[in-house]
């Protein structure tokens, strides 16, 4: 379809990209956005540099290769460059979504999907609601000087819900949120929503405050999946760690890092938010064992990093849209399940803190999550339900101090934010996991 400068590894990306946002504050229509657009994003490498361009203009993508070859320097080596020879070479087509899309839904059925979960939430108890349907479809296209003739879709659409609680002096908010790859699990979460609300009422009625200290803590599949992606999926993100001796050092494969029984694994193929057929510079999705029971057996790659540790490609080289080079990014990233049923972990513990669900979480080497529903755990029972500001921990020791998994499993997808790495905003990763116990961390 193009004309690549021999002496030079060039590729093409072009995003064909529908979206729709529908938000709604109190019952009252704010935002109603449906749109559709396309972009290029374009890369020459002659094995020194890399030179990058955009454009909405598609009929000019070959101006823009001739512009970025002009200013490289010819290499008639360039296909034997270890970066340029690590590439994989797809010539196949793979649109799941054509007879399942997004773009075929009227935009008043999915205006009425959202509304008919109003009625939910009119309850004397919630001040404040703020309702948003998302979807987004992508659609691309990728060439390469390698022979690269790719087209693969990928889609996700969901519903978001912010409340305010507001019960006596007592005040609280939560999020309930859902995505799925396709529309119609939508129409079917009353369960779901009817849950979540009565749950959140009585947490802010009855919640009492924490007694600060070192507890076992069990955590949410949603805990665990933010614990995992943030302490420790950013870390397994191998591009921190190129030129970085001593991390290099720190993470080398083969080392013991968590207990025995813990595996985590990083899958593109998962659907969900975090599904990617294949990534931004063309690798198929794979499923990258990233701890297998205990020991450090992987990490997330790009191929310029996959070439410089001396590893191979995972499928993780991802750029939030078609403005922005890809970088190693996680997909969906998760601890693996166990063999213990969930009331088998929590039976065994005489005083801990269940956290249940949360507003955020952070960390590298320190983590910390920031519950938003945590209830106190005595004599193997979760009780009364408990204000935790954070919950704190080392991600080394926190892996080493995981003495329970569960059999019970969950991944889960969202709407609204995403995951952030440098400029790059939310990018959609999906996460999750079993109920884990950890023996001691700190809880204020």
């Amino acid at each position: 379809m193009y004309t690549f400068k021999k002496g030079l590894y060039s590729d093409v990306r072009i995003e064909d990209v529908f979206e729709t946002q529908i938000g709604y504050k109190d019952g009252k229509l704010e935002q109603q956005k449906v749109r559709a657009y396309k972009g290029a994003f374009i890369r020459v490498f002659d094995g020194d540099k890399w030179y990058y361009a955009a454009t909405t203009e598609l009929d000019k993508v070959q101006d823009e290769l001739v512009a970025l070859s002009s200013m490289a320097k010819l290499n008639e080596n360039i296909e034997t460059h270890p970066v340029v020879a690590a590439f994989e070479v797809h010539k196949d087509k793979h649109l799941m979504f054509e007879d399942n899309s997004v773009t075929d839904i009227p935009v008043e059925k999915k205006k009425s999907v959202l509304e008919s979960y109003f009625m939910i939430f009119e309850r004397d108890e919630i001040v404040q609601t703020t309702c948003m349907y998302v979807d987004k479809k992508v659609r691309k296209n990728f060439y390469s000087s390698k022979g690269a003739d790719l087209e693969f879709d990928n889609q996700t659409t969901g519903i978001g819900i912010r409340c305010q609680f507001s019960i006596g002096e007592e005040k609280g908010s939560e999020s309930f949120s859902k995505a799925f790859t396709t529309f119609e699990p939508l129409t079917n979460l009353w369960d779901f929503f009817e849950d979540e609300v009565k749950k959140q009422v009585d947490y802010v009625k009855h919640a009492e405050n924490v007694q600060a200290g070192e507890y076992t803590v069990v955590l949410s599949p949603m805990a665990t999946g933010v614990f995992t992606h943030e302490s420790f999926g950013h870390k397994s993100e191998s591009d921190f760690m190129v030129g970085d001796e001593t991390m290099a050092k720190e993470w080398q494969l083969g080392k013991m890092v968590a207990a025995k029984g813990v595996t985590i694994v990083d899958d593109g193929n998962e659907l969900g938010s975090g599904f990617v057929q294949f990534d931004d510079e063309g690798t198929k999705a794979k499923k990258t064992m990233i701890i297998t029971d205990g020991q450090l057996t992987g990490r997330l790659h790009s191929a310029p990093t996959a070439v410089a540790l001396n590893e191979t490609l995972t499928g993780n080289a991802r750029a939030m849209n078609f403005e922005f080079e890809p970088i190693v990014r996680m997909t969906t990233t998760y601890i693996d399940k166990g063999t213990k049923k969930k009331d088998e972990i929590i039976s065994e513990i005489k005083e801990g803190i269940f956290v249940d669900t949360i507003r955020h979480g952070s960390g590298m080497t320190t983590f910390t999550i920031a519950p938003n529903r945590a209830y106190k755990i005595e004599n193997g029972k979760i009780t009364r339900p408990l204000k935790v500001s954070v919950v704190t921990g080392n991600v080394f020791s926190t892996l080493d101090e995981i003495d329970g998994i569960s059999e019970e499993f969950e991944l889960l997808s969202f709407v609204g934010g995403g995951c952030g790495k440098m400029e790059q905003y939310p990018l959609p990763v999906g996460f999750g996991g079993p109920f884990i116990r950890v023996k001691k961390l700190n809880v204020q």
